[in-house]
């Protein structure tokens, strides 16, 4: 049994499939299964039942499975003691985001710096929705993740609030709520919207203010970027759900608070704390703190 075959059994196990293992683990998909093959040989079972669209753990791969994961956190803690003797880092940082994060923040330069700071981390970045992320991020598919709130944060997840912004209704100006300075959320009640898919930060607290407010919402667009929502609105199609900032910056569009009850939308930086943290996703941690705090007065 080989430390590189616990791998590859972990990662399928996590990408439930041996296509998008080798994706993420950078080698061949042949490669991959015929070292499970051989890790299912050594054990006498069979780890995967391959016989689905997707693959799934056997009896034998979910008993398995923590086995392996603790080998592989192991060896890790080990590497980790050597090179405490040298400060380096190693290891590598899977880091989740929203699709609609944009020139929020720095993303690229925040990468950078880490990469510039620790040149033996892998990192990966990948987009997804803010409940998939969290979902992730609990999982252990991502060790942080830049995710809307609508709420409290899950159970086992902390947060950096990295912005706050009211959620307002955004309209062409011919529209007849482009005179309103305000409405109660109850007022969109059978009017078009135009939102974020569902799963994501803003849609989200856009849902369950009209919840609140005793209706179920009429989306006539969703789109994952809300630039594309406030052309949507611009063109007349319906009322956009947007952040404060965004629709202040759109001066085709008017637009208008949202009271009983006021919306906010909110942009964290997550991370795991039911679990201890791989160094190098520590390390990531600290360096996005310190990056994000000089950022602040763009925020």
């Amino acid at each position: 049994m080989e430390l590189r075959q616990l791998e590859y059994f972990v990662t399928v196990a996590e990408e439930a499939g041996f296509t998008r293992a080798a994706a993420r683990l950078h080698v061949a998909q042949p490669g991959i299964s015929a070292q499970i093959k051989q890790l299912e040989r050594e054990l006498g079972q069979a780890l995967f039942d391959r016989s689905g669209r997707t693959v799934r753990l056997t009896g034998a791969g979910r008993a398995v499975l923590p086995y392996a994961r603790a080998a592989l956190d192991a060896v890790a803690g080990a590497r980790l003691a050597a090179d405490e003797l040298t400060g380096l880092v190693r290891g590598r940082v899977a880091i989740g985001t929203v699709t609609s994060l944009g020139g929020d923040m720095d993303v690229p330069g925040l990468l950078a710096g880490f990469r510039d700071a620790h040149p033996g981390v892998d990192i990966t970045l990948a987009e997804d929705t803010s409940d998939r992320l969290l979902a992730g991020l609990a999982d252990g598919r991502y060790d942080l993740a830049f995710a809307g709130l609508a709420g409290e944060a899950p159970d086992g997840i902390g947060t950096q609030v990295l912005i706050d912004d009211a959620l307002v209704a955004a309209v062409a100006p011919s529209d007849p709520l482009a005179r309103r300075r305000s409405i109660p959320v109850r007022e969109l009640a059978g009017r078009p919207l135009i939102v974020l898919p569902t799963g994501t930060g803003l849609r989200g607290a856009a849902d369950a203010a009209c919840a609140a407010a005793g209706f179920r919402a009429r989306v006539a667009f969703e789109a994952g970027n809300p630039e594309v929502l406030a052309a949507l609105a611009e063109r007349g199609l319906g009322v956009a759900l947007l952040p404060a900032g965004l629709a202040a910056a759109r001066p085709g569009l008017r637009s208008f608070a949202l009271t009983s009850p006021s919306v906010r939308s909110r942009l964290v930086l997550a991370w795991r704390t039911s679990a201890p943290s791989s160094p190098a996703a520590t390390a990531f941690l600290t360096h996005a703190r310190t990056f994000l705090a000089a950022q602040r007065p763009r925020l």
